[in-house]
Parts: structure tokens; sequence; C-alpha cells
């Protein structure tokens, strides 16, 4: 096995048959691993991807409301940058669906309507259920470890009353699904809407019932698949799905027809509130 996945990491180990030779050998060809003197030429992070990577985790860690504008001018003034680099991030986050934006009025974080809510939950059960099957028949025993660690590191948050790292870790649990099953177009389907998904699990953090719930579903989840139950676990996810679409659905609603895009008749959405300075170096 060349990568054992844990939760949020990740490190490579000695191959143990010819399979795993070829895979370590293709692993360092698309990452650059370098085994002599040469070392790796790592591209420098444009403006536009530290932007975009602040403003996407903001979203998602609810810095911003949801419907709430966001001023290319005020980013700009926030990040101590041009609206240039925030422009462009504001469009790739368009693309993720993290952003709308409406002509004449500018850009707002994503705001989801019931139905949109029921088709993002169909969308992850047909992606999810799909994905643990295949990495359960590709590794069950490293998918079961893989989970059961990172249920460990959930139940240390929610210990420690650490709400964003336990949510960041809710993320990681289905991320490592992805990671596991071994199909691209899957894991890279997934990751375009990731941030929605992370983004509307935040918003649900404000409901205790529902988060003890969901820490308990994954829970359930993860010693299904150690015990080699796949159908328990299929079984788990769907409820786990289902119920969230049910939550959503009741915790967004007032939101969604607050969208700003859905009506052209709806009052103009509030400025988004000024932020202490955050230069970027």
């Amino acid at each position: 096995m060349i990568a054992q996945q844990k939760c949020g990491q990740s490190w490579l180990r000695l191959p143990h048959d010819r399979r795993d030779v070829a895979r370590s050998l293709r692993y360092k060809a698309l990452h650059f691993v370098s085994e002599g003197p040469m070392t790796a030429i790592k591209r420098p992070r444009s403006l536009t991807d530290v932007v975009l990577e602040r403003l996407r985790y903001d979203i998602v860690s609810g810095q911003f409301r949801l419907g709430e504008l966001l001023s290319e001018r005020i980013l700009a003034e926030r990040f101590g940058i041009s609206k240039s680099p925030v422009r462009e991030a504001l469009g790739q986050l368009r693309i993720e669906g993290l952003v709308r934006v409406v002509p004449q009025r500018g850009a707002f974080v994503f705001t989801l309507s019931s139905e949109g809510v029921r088709q993002l939950c169909e969308f992850r059960r047909t992606l999810e259920k799909t994905s643990l099957s295949l990495a359960f028949e590709k590794d069950q025993a490293l998918l079961a470890r893989s989970l059961r660690d990172c249920v460990a590191e959930m139940a240390e948050a929610r210990a420690a009353g650490d709400e964003r790292r336990y949510l960041d870790l809710d993320s990681a649990f289905h991320k490592l699904i992805f990671d596991l099953c071994g199909n691209g177009y899957l894991a890279d389907a997934y990751a375009l809407h990731a941030g929605k998904i992370a983004a509307l699990r935040t918003h649900l953090s404000l409901l205790p019932e529902h988060t003890a719930k969901s820490f308990a579903e994954h829970g359930q989840m993860a010693e299904a698949i150690a015990a080699g139950d796949l159908t328990t676990a299929l079984a788990i996810l769907d409820l786990h799905i289902g119920r969230r679409e049910t939550t959503y659905e009741a915790g967004v609603a007032d939101t969604g027809q607050a969208d700003p895009a859905a009506s052209e008749t709806s009052a103009a959405p509030k400025r988004v509130r000024r932020r202490r300075v955050e230069t970027i170096a």
C-alpha cells in the first residue's frame, strides 16, 4: 500500500508489490517527487488563489451569512489589495456554486430553496453511496481505519468544544470516501460542490440535536465498514443524508426565499458587514 490516508493527512510508504511500484512511479511523475538531488519546483501562489481560498473558507465557516452581499471594494480593502484578484476569485466561487452574481446588483453568498436542497441531497446520495461501495471493494481495511480515525478526531473536537474543527472533520469524513474510492471522476464531481455542502453543514451546526445525531451516524458507518457490513453502512448513509435533507429544508427555506436572484422584486440584501483589515502578504 503506497498511501495510507488518515483524516486530513496522507504519507508515502514503501510499495509491497509490483502494482504498488507502478502506482508509486505514477505518483512521483504526477507530483514531481524527486529521488535524486533535484528538488521539486513549486509554482508560487497568485493573489487570486490566496483570496479564493480565504473567501471560500469564510463562506463555508459562516463568516458570511447566506445571501449576504459581497462587495468587491470592501473585500479589496479588507485584504489590502486591488479589486482584480477579488473579482477573479468571486468568478471561481460562482462556478463552485458558493456565490451568485446578479446583474446590476453584485455578488451574493448563495442561498438554496427547498427544491435546491432536495436536488443537492439527491446528488450526494448518488455519488456518496456509489463511492462508499467502491472504496469498500477496493480496500475495506484502509477505509475502516481511515473513517475510524476521523471519528476519533471528531470526538476529541466535540469534547474540547471546538465546533469549527468538528465541522471541518465532518467534511473530511465524507471526503475520505471519495479519496479512497479510486474514481477521479466521482471525486471531482463531489469536490465541485463540497464547499456548498460544507456551508450548509455550518448553517445546521446551530441545531445541537442535529449535530449529536450526525456524529452518532458517522460512528455507526465507520463501525459497519469495519465489521464488513456494507449494506448497513449504506443504509445509515442514506438515512444520514435523508435526515439532513429534511433539516436543510426547514433551516434554509427562509434564506432561500430572500435570494436576490430568485425575485427581481425582493428587497435588496443588507450590505456586507465591515470586517477588520486582513492584509495579504
